[in-house]
């Protein structure tokens, strides 16, 4: 039986993750989170002050693994939920470092397409519909302005103590935003086949139902 593949691309705090979490308990698919993959990838590197010389025999003892507990989808480090753990600033800055890394893309790679080909699933990423499945029945290039996505992300974290300020975000954005496209393996782009979302003016919901209709036009 054939599977459905939906990949979705775009920048950091485009809301990729939160819309295709949405969007697939629409459609009833698989959501996976390869931001988190990565995130949990950079999180070992960076515990363990692996040098980049070593990262690639050093993956080998790495186990890095999506879990659902309690119908949420959690990332583990061995038995260690790391979900949290991986969502601050150092770790995201460390993530888009270490995914140019070719060992770490070669780690993470066939995991994804194993999970694609027995699944109907929806991936997100940065190079989900340019690299881990070209073949995907529906590609979407999700975006907002880096002003939104930076005044998003501030709210999200206005609460904590440690919060940055709107401007440290904005620049965090904008850095990350050169590093992913310009990084030499597999660099943030739209794929040619991509269905281009923005939703710097749109809620979430407004989001996901855009993104539905998206994927409904195209396989009915």
């Amino acid at each position: 039986m054939k599977t459905i593949n939906i990949a979705i691309d775009g920048p950091a705090g485009a809301g990729k993750s939160t819309i295709a979490k949405m969007v697939s308990k629409k459609l009833g698919y698989i959501y996976v989170d390869t931001g988190a993959l990565y995130r949990t990838v950079a999180l070992y590197i960076t515990e363990n002050n692996i040098a980049d010389e070593d990262i690639e025999k050093s993956l080998a003892k790495a186990d890095v693994s999506l879990r659902f507990v309690d119908g949420t989808q959690r990332v583990f480090l061995g038995d260690r939920d790391v979900s949290d753990l991986i969502r601050t600033p150092a770790i995201s800055m460390a993530a888009s470092r270490t995914s140019a890394i070719p060992a770490v893309r070669a780690y993470l790679f066939e995991t994804q397409q194993k999970i694609a080909r027995e699944n109907n699933i929806i991936m997100d990423g940065r190079d989900i519909g340019t690299v881990v499945l070209p073949n995907a029945d529906v590609k979407i290039f999700l975006t907002a302005s880096a002003e939104e996505r930076a005044n998003r992300r501030y709210k999200e974290l206005a609460e904590k103590p440690d919060c940055p300020t709107y401007q440290e975000i904005l620049d965090d954005i904008i850095k990350r935003d050169y590093a992913d496209m310009h990084r030499e393996i597999s660099p943030l782009k739209q794929a040619d086949d991509a269905v281009l979302v923005d939703t710097t003016t749109l809620n979430l919901e407004e989001s996901a139902e855009a993104i539905v209709k998206v994927i409904e036009s195209k396989i009915g």
